[in-house]
């Protein structure tokens, strides 16, 4: 695995981050985690916590966060993969939901919605994705029609992460339909909103823990105070927002590919086949040099996109590019990975037949694979 003291990405108070964050898990994290899979949401209250250890909201100032950048942000989302904890919606709540709300919002939203969402006394979700939709943002469905100082929002999403324990919901709706994407706006949704309903928890083959869920919307009518930003510049803005949720999603696979590159070195060195160990098999010493050749050099763009992200450099293709190499070398190394356990590689107890279910996930949300490669075409 990578030495985290060799990465130059990272300063000082990143690295005493990590250290706070590292506690935090191993105290309320990690013991939990496989009853929050079987139950199939990670309860509240650990929120709650999250947010009075600084762990929410890490990038943005205070009071709306705990006044760090995305640095802190990139320890948090390695922590997570580094110990499996694969339930925890912290980055969709605090790297994507909350800059939002930062970048578009007035001051009186930012003060009405930021510092709860820093505590985890509000839990965040954006609501992007319909059953007929998929990654099209041009062609949502959902409508917002002004009807004097409210919006009536009506519609269907579907897919939505944090769903079950949302109390606050970006919603992505038309406000000018016949606009196409020129037509669509940003506005928010609070739990308890007459019309707005939660529907069943999604069952999924990975992220088990993940409360992932659709959401209804039977004219729901909300202030217009609600929208976020200008009317019908929705797309735009989700446009601008996308290279950091990509960058998220990579720096993710990075850290996952390691912690397993790692788990399965320790793995072979110790079980035996055929009177010898599984690593002494030149197929496996291969397999793995490869691996690590190839983690090795994920991480250094990984850790270079990183770079330009903290002074707001990361162009949209090269984050496109990013996810769409890291997430495609994950999985591809993480079933080479769980074939090199054997038997014991399909069962929970290593970890690492589930870290490669939940990889999966990663060529589809955020932006699938088809998608990046299209944004990347353009550049040609």
């Amino acid at each position: 695995m990578q030495d985290l003291t060799q990465r130059s990405v990272f300063r000082e108070d990143h690295v005493q981050f990590r250290d706070a964050v590292r506690h935090f898990f191993d105290k309320e994290i990690v013991p939990f985690h496989a009853q929050w899979e079987r139950d199939g949401i990670v309860p509240k209250d650990v929120w709650r916590k999250a947010g009075r250890e600084g762990l929410l909201n890490t990038m943005l100032p205070e009071p709306y966060g705990s006044g760090g950048d995305f640095g802190h942000a990139a320890v948090l989302i390695e922590e997570i993969a580094r110990t499996g904890a694969s339930g925890l919606g912290f980055p969709l709540h605090s790297d994507i939901v909350a800059p939002y709300i930062h970048a578009y919002g007035s001051t009186a939203q930012k003060d009405r919605w930021l510092p709860k969402m820093a505590a985890g006394e509000m839990i965040g979700a954006i609501a992007m994705t319909e059953p007929g939709a998929g990654s099209d943002l041009k062609s949502v469905r959902t409508t917002a029609k002004r009807d004097g100082d409210h919006y009536v929002i009506n519609g269907a999403k579907t897919f939505i992460t944090n769903g079950i324990n949302a109390e606050l919901v970006i919603v992505v709706c038309k406000t000018a339909p016949d606009l196409g994407s020129k037509g669509v706006s940003l506005i928010i949704v609070e739990d308890g909103t007459p019309g707005f309903a939660k529907g069943r928890k999604l069952e999924k083959i990975g992220l088990m823990a993940q409360d992932t869920s659709e959401l209804f919307f039977d004219n729901v009518r909300v202030p217009v105070d609600n929208l976020l930003g200008e009317e019908n510049m929705g797309f735009k803005y989700l446009m601008h927002e996308l290279a950091q949720e990509r960058l998220v999603v990579a720096v993710r696979a990075a850290m996952s590919i390691e912690v397993f590159l790692q788990k399965t070195v320790d793995y072979t060195r110790e079980r035996k086949a055929f009177g010898q160990t599984v690593f002494e098999f030149q197929n496996t010493r291969f397999k793995l040099a490869e691996a690590k050749a190839q983690a090795t050099m994920l991480r250094v763009f990984v850790d270079d996109c990183m770079r330009l992200h903290l002074t707001r450099e990361l162009t949209p293709d090269r984050a496109a590019m990013v996810k769409l190499n890291a997430t495609a070398l994950q999985n591809k190394l993480l079933d080479e990975f769980l074939q090199l356990h054997g038997g014991y590689g399909y069962m929970t107890e290593y970890q690492v037949g589930r870290a490669w279910t939940d990889a999966r996930i990663g060529r589809i949300y955020g932006g699938s694979d088809e998608i990046m490669k299209e944004i990347i075409a353009r550049t040609l």
